[in-house]
């Protein structure tokens, strides 16, 4: 006899049925995203929420950790759109072109869309989702119940085209804001087309109240063309109740360089993954990680690197600072496909553990299918060098400024691998804010 086992769904997993019936007829979309929707949909629906025995998901239980699904957040009205005018703060004064996304929506009047470079295009994601383009599908979304979750839902976002040449002078700010008190849910979808020798640099920021449960589902498909540079930025502020989870993939062309720096500073739970597929011949691709964590705060950096061609490079540097109870996560994979040869490829993951109830959890992989390759990848975890801290303050450094000091130069080097000024002299502002914080 054999039994029938059925997985028992969660509130959460009941919910978010219950919002799709009731949301589906109003998304934005032809008969072809629609389709795609229902299947993501399903596709969510036979996986669940993932939980610590998906190995992808294995120090990040969202089973356990996302409890309801929150109501679909209302287009946002006047009030919000107030609210929303100050956001992104951290990089207030600089010179971007900023555009806003308030409650999952983007905002072409609160949008810097004036006198943009020739070639350059800007759009909402729902006015090319009405006019059935397919700004779908993820490739996670096969595998992922969170990408098939984004899949079924994104509403809106930005598209952005820079055509093959265009050199944009000006960096392009997404400015993701949340503004409401009420429990919300926010599920947006973005695209960047970057043309063959194109370059731009993308900042991202992500903010909302502390004092309101909310729940962020964003995803971000990139296309880098040959011999074409991107410099991406992405800052996690979240409010401190907040559930944030992003997706990005990215394609790159041969002879593409691709830069990644993300720093995650808030929200209670918060989840990065990224997929990068370097695609051609000297393509070179970076990414740079690092989380400042607190509280009570579960930050999860997930990265696959997918070296496809062969004369490829990848650097993955990923670094955290975990104090009180937090935890942070890394999960990086390495992965050169058989005609991959003469890959150069090196991962590194650090943590620096400020209290004895902190946890850092590392797990750097290879995956190699070819035999002419240069591949590394390791992991460190500890405390601050007392014999450092002891230096310091014989010279009369007190011991809060002292340790401050030494966390500055462990976060301070990852910084640094941003390349414009303006851009490290606002992290390391958002840095040192955080720093004051512990005192």
């Amino acid at each position: 006899m054999n039994a029938d086992i059925r997985r028992v769904k969660t509130a959460a997993e009941i919910g978010f049925a219950d919002l799709f019936a009731a949301a589906r007829q109003s998304l934005p979309g032809g008969q072809s995203t629609e389709a795609l929707r229902r299947d993501a949909f399903d596709r969510f629906v036979a996986q669940g929420l993932p939980n610590s025995r998906v190995e992808a998901w294995k120090y990040t239980d969202l089973r356990r950790l996302v409890r309801d699904a929150k109501p679909l957040a209302p287009c946002p009205d006047p009030v919000a759109r107030t609210a929303a005018r100050d956001a992104g703060a951290v990089f207030a004064g600089l010179d971007l072109r900023r555009l806003l996304i308030v409650d999952g929506a983007f905002v072409p009047e609160l949008s810097d869309l004036s006198d943009l470079e020739s070639g350059v295009t800007i759009r909402a994601t729902a006015e090319a989702l009405g006019a059935d383009e397919m700004v779908f599908p993820l490739d996670m979304a096969g595998t992922d119940p969170v990408a098939s979750l984004n899949t079924a839902f994104a509403a809106d976002g930005v598209v952005i085209t820079v055509a093959p040449g265009v050199v944009v002078e000006r960096p392009i700010h997404l400015v993701f804001v949340t503004t409401g008190g009420a429990p919300a849910a926010m599920f947006t979808r973005s695209r960047l087309e970057l043309g063959s020798g194109a370059a731009l640099t993308l900042v991202e920021t992500h903010e909302g109240p502390d004092r309101s449960d909310y729940q962020v589902n964003a995803a971000f498909q990139v296309d880098v063309g040959d011999r074409a540079r991107l410099d991406h930025v992405k800052i996690t502020g979240e409010g401190e109740a907040a559930l944030h989870i992003a997706t990005l993939e990215a394609s790159i062309g041969a002879g593409a360089d691709y830069r990644e720096f993300g720093f995650t500073i808030s929200g209670a739970v918060v989840r990065n993954q990224l997929l990068l597929r370097l695609l051609g011949e000297g393509t070179t691709a970076s990414a740079h990680q690092a989380s400042l964590l607190a509280g009570r705060q579960h930050a999860d950096t997930t990265l696959v690197v997918d070296h496809v061609a062969a004369g490829s490079q990848s650097r993955e540097v990923f670094k955290a600072v975990v104090d009180h109870e937090a935890r942070a996560v890394f999960q990086g994979r390495i992965t050169v496909q058989p005609g991959a040869q003469q890959t150069d490829a090196r991962m590194m993951a650090r943590a620096l553990l400020l209290s004895n109830e902190a946890v850092a959890n590392c797990k750097p992989e290879l995956e190699i299918f070819a035999d002419d390759v240069q591949c590394g990848h390791g992991t460190t975890t500890g405390a601050l060098d007392d014999q450092l801290k002891f230096y310091l303050m014989a010279r009369g450094i007190p011991k809060k400024e002292a340790e401050a000091l030494l966390i500055q130069g462990f976060v301070g080097e990852m910084i640094d691998a941003v390349a414009r000024d303006d851009l490290r002299d606002a992290l390391s502002r958002t840095m040192l804010a955080w720093l004051k914080g512990r005192e």
